[in-house]
């Protein structure tokens, strides 16, 4: 296997760069399907639990009709008053409402640019037990890319050590965060095989196992060839 190379400060700051730019162009070109998308897992992933402790009363029936004008507002581009009726629907008895509504105020915080808002929504998510646990998983997920640069590399790789597994359904985010502050903290070859491990797994989204490949491959790592190695917690 080829030396990978050194690996400097200034190759760091370009990948969290790129990653930064994916992220925003993310949140903000795929802003309407990503907020219907929210709308689509919180229905598939609770349908019988909706059933059965919202719809069986008026008011969470009218809760239900009020996410899905909001949604579909902000989906043409209608933000207007959304903001403030997504942080009363917060407020819901139902956890299935509240869940959708602290998703949907995040990614209208994001697209406003307010950072702080959005990584606070998000941790109330992942800090509720009462949650469905995609639900829960997913928060974190967004909660952690976008307090990426303020956290310690060690502080990454624990908050998502759990996700970060090739069987876990966010394999792809998480192993690409923990892969970065792997490097961060020197740890380069680990980082390789990490991003290694990503690319070729089929479930990962495309665009996440072609970054990997890149960036397995500067740090001298082949794909094709490489074997999967533990991460050191």
């Amino acid at each position: 296997m080829a030396q990978p190379p050194d690996i400097t400060e200034t190759f760091v700051r370009e990948v969290d760069e790129n990653l930064r730019r994916d992220r925003a162009r993310d949140f903000g070109k795929k802003y309407a399907g990503w907020l219907i998308a929210a709308v689509v897992l919180f229905l598939a992933a609770s349908g019988g639990w909706i059933y059965w402790q919202d719809y069986r009363t008026k008011q969470a029936e009218q809760s239900v009709d009020q996410i899905a004008q909001i949604y579909t507002a902000v989906g043409k581009g209608q933000i207007g008053t959304a903001p403030a009726r997504l942080d009363v629907l917060a407020k819901d008895r139902s956890d299935g409402i509240r869940a959708s509504a602290l998703f949907g105020r995040a990614a209208i915080a994001i697209q406003q640019n307010d950072t702080k808002l959005a990584i606070a929504k998000f941790q109330e998510i992942a800090a509720d037990n009462s949650l469905p646990q995609s639900f829960r998983d997913l928060a974190l997920i967004r909660q952690t890319a976008l307090e990426f640069d303020a956290l310690k590399p060690d502080q990454v790789i624990t908050r998502l050590a759990p996700l970060a597994k090739p069987d876990s359904a966010w394999f792809g985010s998480a192993g690409e965060m923990t892969a970065m502050a792997l490097i961060k903290q020197g740890k380069t070859a680990q980082a390789a095989q990490l991003f290694a491990e990503i690319a070729k797994n089929n479930e990962v989204p495309e665009q996440v196992r072609n970054r990997s490949i890149q960036m397995a491959s500067t740090l001298g790592v082949d794909v094709n060839n490489a074997m999967p190695q533990p991460i050191a917690q």
